[in-house]
């Protein structure tokens, strides 16, 4: 596939989630949601719909007009996981997504995580070295020695 074809697969078939949320510090949390679904095609109003359903289904109905300095690193994350489902993605990536929050906040990200997969039908394939995020899992494979192995 060439470049083009592939940031378009990217941006519609796939939502990524990284350690570190990555999100526009000049944009609110609304705008920083929305933003995914303009990138991939949705119209102004349709993003903005969507990005507010994500975040009061993330809790943060209330800190939609914040800015990313105005939100806690659990609250940060939260945001970084609505943005990757803005586009109804078929899977989510995340790449290990409580690596910087507090055990309790890492907890609260799970627990929509796997909200939010439950309501949205979708996959997370999530990379970590958590044993407590690991654990909340449906299915559990490790890498070992380049091949990946099921955890029973």
């Amino acid at each position: 596939m060439d470049d083009a074809t592939l940031s378009r697969l990217r941006s519609r078939t796939l939502g990524f989630v990284f350690q570190f949320h990555h999100l526009l510090p000049d944009l609110d949390a609304r705008e920083n949601v929305a933003l995914a679904g303009r990138i991939a095609g949705m119209s102004r109003n349709q993003a903005r719909e969507r990005a507010a359903q994500l975040l009061e289904q993330s809790g943060l109905s209330d800190r939609m007009g914040h800015r990313p300095a105005q939100l806690s690193g659990g609250e940060r994350q939260r945001v970084a996981l609505a943005r990757a489902l803005a586009n109804s993605p078929a899977v989510v990536l995340a790449d290990e997504p409580t690596g910087n929050l507090d055990p309790a906040n890492a907890h609260a990200l799970l627990t929509n995580l796997r909200n939010l997969s439950a309501l949205h039908s979708q996959a997370f394939v999530v990379a970590t070295h958590d044993p407590n995020l690991a654990a909340g899992a449906d299915r559990r494979l490790r890498i070992v020695d380049g091949h990946l192995e099921a955890i029973a």
